[in-house]
């Protein structure tokens, strides 16, 4: 009864969502776009069917275990979660992590709640850790590239930091799993400490079994974890042939090198302020200011903001399309 409330829940958030969306957009104005781009939004949608496929990839990667033919989970049924997972997010306020508990309810029921609640966990994980490695590279790129300036040094200097960081606290969360001791820490919390405390104590033969396969992934499943961090950062990659695209279909000077810098240069931003649903506001200034660095028109960035936030636009449809007509297993 709970995972029917919860999909009709999002269903009826994401239906909202969108039709706010629309609305704001005009449908006219993404008509317009529509037609200005042409046969190359076509590509730009399919870039991301790729992308998605190999998101699935990897979320497989982390879900199966050879030794436990229960984890085998379909691939079409992963895909399913990944492209519906994404759909939520895009349409959740703060933070946007309502797809995760989505993907959790429906995987159980293939794996059982551990072991759905940690491979949840551990992508959730591998993709940020997967944007962290193709910022990096990109620094490398934007210092080759990119004319020099404070600016510039200051955003790469930052980004090597922030790197350096995250990578160490994603090293402990894998040796030492994570859940028990964040919700120990949190338990001390005025208010709301005492309920935290309580979760813990009812629940904590279950977080443990999750840290525990956590730890497992990093310590006796490399081979698997690895598999996973290389597809989610080629998927990150891929993505960029949606900014190639949107510059051929505006005839302007860009290559595929001028493409990775602009993906990364907006994402960085946009993850910066991440509580926004569907990153409003955020993608179009990041996009701006990314297309400038590599001397083209800010408006350039705005047209890209537009056409990829159509683009999003089709694929939430298609996710929540898709999880609609999902049976439970």
């Amino acid at each position: 009864m709970g995972s029917k409330i919860y999909k009709v829940l999002f269903m009826l958030i994401g239906i909202g969502t969108l039709a706010y969306m629309i609305r704001a957009m005009g449908v006219e104005e993404i008509w317009t776009n529509l037609e200005k781009i042409g046969w190359w939004f076509l590509p730009v949608l399919g870039s991301w069917a790729v992308l998605y496929w190999m998101n699935a990839i990897a979320f497989k990667a982390i879900i199966q275990e050879p030794q436990l033919p229960q984890t085998d989970v379909p691939f079409w049924k992963v895909l399913q979660l990944t492209v519906s997972g994404y759909a939520i997010n895009y349409i959740t306020p703060f933070v946007a992590l309502g797809g995760e508990p989505y993907r959790i309810i429906e995987l159980k029921n293939y794996v059982g709640g551990s072991k759905a609640g940690s491979s949840v966990l551990l992508y959730g994980v591998m993709h940020i850790l997967s944007h962290i490695l193709f910022w990096v590279v990109s620094v490398f790129l934007i210092l080759w590239f990119v004319p020099a300036s404070t600016l510039v040094d200051v955003a790469c200097a930052v980004i090597f930091v922030m790197a350096i960081v995250c990578t160490w606290l994603f090293t402990k969360f894998y040796k030492k799993g994570i859940t028990v001791s964040l919700l120990r820490a949190l338990s001390g919390l005025p208010l709301v400490g005492k309920k935290i405390n309580n979760l813990l104590e009812a629940k904590f033969e279950t977080l443990n079994d999750v840290d525990q396969q956590v730890k497992n992934l990093f310590q006796n499943r490399r081979g698997r974890f690895y598999t996973a961090l290389f597809w989610e950062f080629v998927a990150r990659v891929v993505g960029c042939l949606e900014i190639y695209f949107i510059g051929l279909a505006l005839d302007i000077n860009i290559d595929f090198i001028d493409a990775m810098i602009i993906s990364s240069g907006s994402s960085l931003f946009a993850n910066l302020v991440f509580f926004f649903p569907m990153q409003l506001g955020t993608r179009e200034g990041g996009l701006a200011m990314a297309v400038m660095s590599i001397g083209l028109p800010a408006s350039v960035g705005i047209f890209m903001g537009i056409v990829t936030r159509i683009r999003e636009i089709v694929w939430i449809i298609i996710g929540l399309g898709w999880m609609s007509l999902v049976k439970k297993k």
